[in-house]
């Protein structure tokens, strides 16, 4: 019997194979690929209501845990709220799992999943009742030093809500949930969560959150100043309502531009120098904004924040003419990046190396070792960060550690 010439063989094998390839692929392209979704779900959307109903249709069919990895994986307009989105979807897990969710919860879309929790044990329970139950859910939320008091965060959403967005009824229950452990600070985030809704919910009731704006916001600031907020908060209000001072100046939220950021600092500047804390968190509260607004608001995309965002960063921090405005907002840039010890610390990092003014950089470092100092407890993570910070700057790291306190929303 004559043998192929081993050419032909070695040809015939190729042949087998691409056979055997060109099956897999077909067999594999008839499966339903995982998060199918992904592809098609940011395609062609009219609003961010179109958006909200599409991913409300995934959560109810597949699962809110599979809207979720979803989310994460989208390609999706630029400038959408993804924290807004991540509560709708929350809001679906909750009527899914309930208190039990939590434990599906995540840090991403910077707790969206854990707010929508404690919001609606609010909702379900009401007010003293669910406070137990809340409680406990945040204890169990997944993540570091700061996610129980950020729990508390989502909370005073939903309280705010609750009382039909008046701030006495809110502050009264925010003040019970307040614990010497944690110095309060239970307390402040969930009137800081409050603040925000203010700034930028109305979901439960719009009507009702118009009016309160209309009462609440004429002067901003003064809110902030004034007896409905307690004293230990008006620095947590002064962070939240920082796109309120941008559009009374004409900013566009959306596509702001930076030159109108001049007058939009200005406007702290009615604090007075003798209560620096506040004019930190007015100040502040630029650069907790400017981080997210580098990325176009894509926060999934924190990790590629590098020379370009730092200096879109840097350059509108710069623009505060106080001293102390301008490392407010670097200092609360720092905290954004950091985020509680959750983000890569690498990127905080980076941001500080490739800041250009040295005064600036210096409060980069600053901050960054006191952020290590307040969230990082496992031991070797915490003398191996401290390492990387210049020596110079070591002084927070170096003290005992001491109770968590809350992350910057």
């Amino acid at each position: 019997m004559r043998r192929l010439p081993r050419n032909l063989q070695a040809l015939g094998a190729i042949f087998a194979i691409l056979v055997f390839v060109a099956i897999a692929v077909i067999v594999y392209q008839m499966r339903e690929t995982p998060y199918s979704e992904v592809a098609e779900i940011g395609v062609k959307v009219k609003s961010f209501q179109d958006l909200e109903e599409r991913f409300e249709k995934i959560a109810n069919e597949k699962g809110a845990v599979y809207a979720f990895e979803v989310l994460k994986r989208a390609q999706l307009p630029p400038n959408t709220d993804l924290h807004l989105l991540g509560h709708v979807v929350g809001d679906i897990l909750y009527t899914q799992k309930g208190v039990d969710g939590i434990a599906d919860c995540t840090q991403d879309f910077r707790n969206a999943c854990s707010h929508s929790i404690v919001i609606g044990a609010l909702n379900e329970f009401g007010g003293e009742p669910a406070l137990q139950l809340i409680r406990d859910a945040c204890r169990a939320a997944p993540g570091g030093a700061g996610a129980y008091t950020m729990c508390y965060h989502g909370l005073g959403h939903g309280v705010f809500a609750f009382f039909g967005y008046s701030f006495p009824e809110t502050v009264a229950l925010c003040n019970d949930t307040g614990t010497p452990e944690y110095r309060d600070r239970e307390a402040v985030e969930c009137i800081g969560g409050a603040v925000m809704e203010l700034a930028g919910g109305g979901g439960h009731d719009r009507d009702a959150w118009l009016e309160a704006r209309e009462r609440y916001l004429d002067d901003p600031i003064g809110l902030c100043l004034s007896d409905d907020i307690p004293e230990n908060a008006k620095g947590q209000c002064l962070t939240y309502l920082t796109s309120e001072l941008w559009k009374k100046v004409g900013i566009d939220l959306g596509s702001p531009d930076p030159e109108l950021f001049d007058d939009a600092f200005a406007l702290c500047d009615v604090i007075p120098s003798s209560r620096p804390e506040l004019r930190y968190s007015c100040y502040g509260g630029f650069g907790k904004e400017f981080v997210p607004l580098a990325l176009a608001r894509d926060i999934r995309e924190i990790g590629r924040f590098a020379e370009r965002e730092t200096a879109i960063v840097e350059d509108w921090c710069s623009r505060a003419e106080a001293v102390d405005g301008r490392r407010s907002c670097i200092r609360q840039a720092v905290q954004s990046l950091f985020w509680g010890g959750e983000n890569d610390s690498a990127i905080t990092f980076r941001f500080c190396s490739l800041i250009q003014a040295e005064p600036l950089k210096d409060t980069c470092y600053q901050e960054l070792d006191s952020a290590i100092h307040a969230y990082i407890r496992e031991p070797e993570r915490h003398d191996s960060l401290c390492a990387q910070v210049p020596s110079s700057f070591r002084e927070e790291c170096a003290k005992p550690v001491i109770s968590a306190r809350s992350r910057v929303e």
